[in-house]
């Protein structure tokens, strides 16, 4: 009688991880070799599912440019919280290997304290860089920006420069390296393609290669801004200046659409009531707090809106079949609301409307809010016809979804603008305040209109 073996139950990569740690005592040859046979994302997840200790042992067994590595796959909260399981010294010398807006948006999710004591083991000129980044709000070109690029002064030859390739090409190996910028007294003064320095005569002087006049972005130029910029350029990046013309950056157009889609995610995660990342490796107690502050909020929101219908509570016991129709015309009503606020998001992000230009964006809505509210309210009222055979019903149904729409659509669409112009997040409290008022306006038409016909409704 042949034997029959079981099936090899496959190792989750966090338990491999666990038995690496034990085997090796803590060596980093196997852990690192493990580690980059990892899809893209799987490390990310395997470290999440380790307990504390695990994660700081991994972090220390690896080399420093490795565990390096490991942390830019991360997000920035998840970065921060293993970083702060590390003294300042095993912290520093992780953060020095990493891209320069990298450290800055990790040093920003610590404690001051936490990042000030880990600055201060950094290397100097690394703890330099990241201060002054950590100085720029984080959708700008100063705090999406690199500081590792090539910058030499106008009146240097060819020469000169490839002399100083070859005797720091160590340094300059993790360079984004595209172009070389030219500076005169450290202002920026052209851009130049390594091609054309390679191809020009060695005593050629920068001055006379250089494009002159190149474009380039402010350090306070809003995210928004700079995706625009290239969605309409092909360049790979873009050289920054202080307020004085000081270059001082180079703005990568992958880092802006990392930044694009951070932004995006923000914004899905304010709608959904969750106003600061959350992640579920993160203390219970902290999860639950964030989630409460917003649900706090909209249980007392929703009161307000009950309010209405127990004020027509008499309405509703004659004509019991509303009860049907109110969530409908409620839900319908906050998702064409929603369609709006969406576009209105979507707008101010590009730079397609400025927040004072609500009264443009009422009369846009309200075209849109007539075509769909009627269509809406025709499609229900036949609805409520066929169910219950009764006209005025019908009417009742179909004229408190056709108002409620139109009424949803105008302020969706205006009150992001109205938010954002009184410096607030559009997108964490656009959502409750939109709810809010369609259900209560919804109720009220529904609920308003029926008493208004209430004999013909029950006769």
């Amino acid at each position: 009688m042949e034997k029959t073996t079981e099936p090899e139950v496959q190792q989750e990569p966090w338990e491999r991880i666990e038995e690496i740690l034990e085997e090796t005592s803590g060596t980093s040859a196997e852990l690192r070799d493990f580690l980059d046979e990892l899809a893209p994302g799987e490390t990310a997840r395997a470290l999440s599912r380790l307990d504390e200790g695990a994660q700081t042992e991994v972090l220390t067994a690896l080399e420093p440019e490795h565990a390096a590595e490991i942390i830019e796959e991360m997000s920035d909260a998840q970065a921060a919280d293993l970083l702060e399981d590390l003294s300042p010294q095993q912290a520093a010398t992780i953060v020095d290997e990493l891209p320069s807006n990298e450290q800055a948006d990790i040093l920003n999710e610590l404690d001051k304290a936490d990042a000030q004591a880990i600055l201060e083991h950094m290397t100097p000129q690394d703890a330099e860089d990241a201060r002054a980044l950590m100085q720029y709000p984080e959708d700008s070109a100063g705090g999406i920006m690199i500081t590792e690029f090539l910058a030499f002064d106008a009146g240097l030859t060819v020469e000169d420069v490839l002399q100083d390739l070859r005797q720091n090409s160590e340094n300059y190996s993790d360079y984004a390296i595209q172009y070389a910028y030219v500076t005169e007294k450290d202002r920026l003064a052209g851009v130049l393609p390594l091609r054309d320095l390679l191809l020009s005569r060695p005593r050629r002087v920068l001055r006379d290669l250089m494009i002159a006049e190149p474009l380039f972005f402010r350090a306070e130029t809003p995210l928004d801004e700079l995706r625009y910029f290239f969605g309409e350029h092909a360049f790979l990046g873009v050289p920054t200046v202080d307020m004085d013309a000081h270059l001082i950056g180079v703005v990568l157009r992958s880092d802006v659409e990392e930044a694009a889609a951070e932004e995006a995610n923000e914004n899905f995660l304010k709608v959904s009531g969750i106003g600061n990342e959350e992640l579920r490796s993160m203390p219970l107690l902290t999860r639950s707090r964030g989630r409460l502050s917003w649900l706090s909020i909209n249980i007392v929101l929703n009161i307000l809106a009950a309010s209405v219908i127990a004020f027509f509570q008499d309405t509703l016991q004659e004509v019991i079949a509303l009860a049907v129709f109110l969530p409908i015309i409620s839900d319908m009503s906050g998702c064409s609301g929603n369609q709006a606020v969406a576009v209105s998001m979507r707008e101010l992000t590009l730079g397609l409307v400025k927040p004072y230009e609500f009264l443009r964006v009422f009369l846009k809505e309200v075209s849109i809010g007539i075509i769909n509210g009627a269509s809406l309210g025709i499609l229900i009222g036949i609805v409520a016809f066929i169910w219950k055979g009764n006209a005025w019903l019908s009417l009742v149904i179909g004229s408190a979804m056709m108002l409620n729409t139109i009424l949803a659509v105008c302020l969706g669409g205006v009150i992001p603008l109205v938010l954002k112009s009184f410096n607030s997040d559009p997108a964490l409290a656009s959502g409750p305040i939109l709810t809010t008022v369609t259900d209560m306006f919804g109720f009220f038409f529904v609920l308003g209109f029926a008493s208004l016909m209430l004999p013909r409704l029950v006769g």
